[in-house]
């Protein structure tokens, strides 16, 4: 069997490469070795798919070249995603801060894209294992041979196997072991936007707290998100901790402002000198869960028997460690929750490794890697399947 193109890996970057390459008239066939297509689109977004978000740049991205993602980025735009859905009539919404949700179902993309990929008579193969990878040259211009259950040459050949997040739906490292096998440098992975571990003694004692969720912003190696954190058994989750996860480093310390709105020092002050009678317990429950106030005082305030105390038996002192505290809250995280309920994986095949105009290996000639498999990594909010998208369509104008 031969094509002029194969795709290994029928997830989010994998079928869009395929329906455009098809789009070019190429023979195309799309492997997973997974029984079904689009597994990750299908569960995200509690199952409606944030499947963009309208205000992309590449400064929601990380990498190691801050550069890299720009030129695919700037070539394939939400709107150019946004028009594929159209044509089939799905119906979507903007839930918040651009994130584009289906109205329905997440099944709706998926029908799209394999739509458009039976349009243009791409082959897929599911439950279908590589077995191995090589380089070949012949005649006709296959460059590389796939062995799956059979033999299979391929003028080009597009990796888009994914990362390491979400084992239970099938993720591995193959993408990674093709790269290292043709010497292609990998920046090291590991588990991101998948919030916080917290092992300190003091959190532990606000665990009845599980389920609480607070409006906030987080600050992690200098970035600030302004979102929602929510209290789980082992740490922290939610927005806010998702998207600091992916700046935070071993031994970093984070930074969490849980009353953003207001200016609590000047307020206690003027609340100690109007109002004397008052006490902290009863400003702070206009803003906060009085459950919240009373567990996070205990473990993480200072002269936290004097909650309840009437400001004028308070001094100004203690007011302004209340407010420090409360304003710039701050937690060591053991680590992150790891890639089994990550989101995505940060790192993988190193930027400097591939062509940013059409996602190319620059040592190996027809090899390309797209999606999440390459070192750049979204922010929560559908910046990763617009990063696959935009991946994917750079790759197949070119293969």
């Amino acid at each position: 069997m031969s094509y002029d193109v194969v795709i290994i890996g029928a997830g989010a970057a994998g079928l869009m490469c395929a329906l455009q390459a098809g789009s070019r008239t190429k023979k195309v066939l799309l492997l997973d070795h997974m029984p079904k297509v689009g597994s990750k689109i299908l569960i995200s977004g509690g199952g409606r798919c944030n499947f963009t978000n309208i205000h992309t740049t590449p400064a929601n991205f990380v990498s190691e070249n801050e550069h890299f993602a720009k030129s695919a980025l700037s070539r394939f735009s939400p709107q150019d995603f946004i028009e594929i859905l159209k044509k089939y009539n799905v119906p979507f919404h903007e839930k918040k801060l651009g994130q584009l949700f289906c109205d329905t179902s997440a099944r709706e993309v998926v029908r799209v894209l394999l739509a458009e990929c039976e349009k243009y008579r791409v082959e897929i193969k599911l439950n279908e294992t590589v077995r191995g990878l090589k380089q070949v040259d012949s005649d006709e211009g296959y460059r590389f041979e796939v062995t799956t259950s059979s033999k299979i040459l391929a003028k080009s050949v597009v990796v888009a196997t994914g990362g390491l997040s979400l084992p239970k739906i099938g993720a591995s490292n193959f993408g990674y072991k093709i790269a290292e096998q043709f010497g292609l440098k990998v920046v090291p992975t590991r588990p991101a936007l998948d919030g916080f571990t917290l092992t300190d003694p003091a959190y532990q004692k606000i665990k009845d707290l599980s389920g609480a969720s607070l409006d906030c912003v987080l600050t992690c190696n200098g970035q600030s998100f302004r979102e929602n954190i929510l209290f789980t058994h082992k740490g922290i989750s939610g927005p806010a901790a998702l998207q600091g996860s992916l700046y935070w480093k071993e031994k970093t310390r984070v930074f969490i402002n849980l009353l953003p709105d207001i200016q609590l020092k000047e307020l206690l002050l003027e609340a100690k000198k109007k109002n004397p009678q008052t006490n902290l317990l009863k400003i702070l429950s206009q803003y906060l869960p009085q459950r919240f106030i009373e567990a996070f005082s205990s473990s993480f305030l200072n002269y936290s028997e004097q909650i309840s105390l009437p400001f004028a038996q308070v001094s100004e002192k203690i007011l302004l460690d209340w407010s420090t505290t409360l304003h710039a809250w701050s937690v060591l995280p053991s680590g992150t929750v790891g890639y089994a309920k990550a989101e995505v994986t940060r790192g993988g095949v190193c930027t400097s490794e591939l062509s940013s105009k059409n996602m190319e290996s620059r040592k190996i000639p027809g090899l390309y890697f797209i999606g999440e498999v390459v070192d750049v990594t979204g922010w929560l909010g559908g910046f990763n399947f617009q990063w696959a998208w935009a991946s994917a369509w750079a790759a197949a104008q070119s293969v």
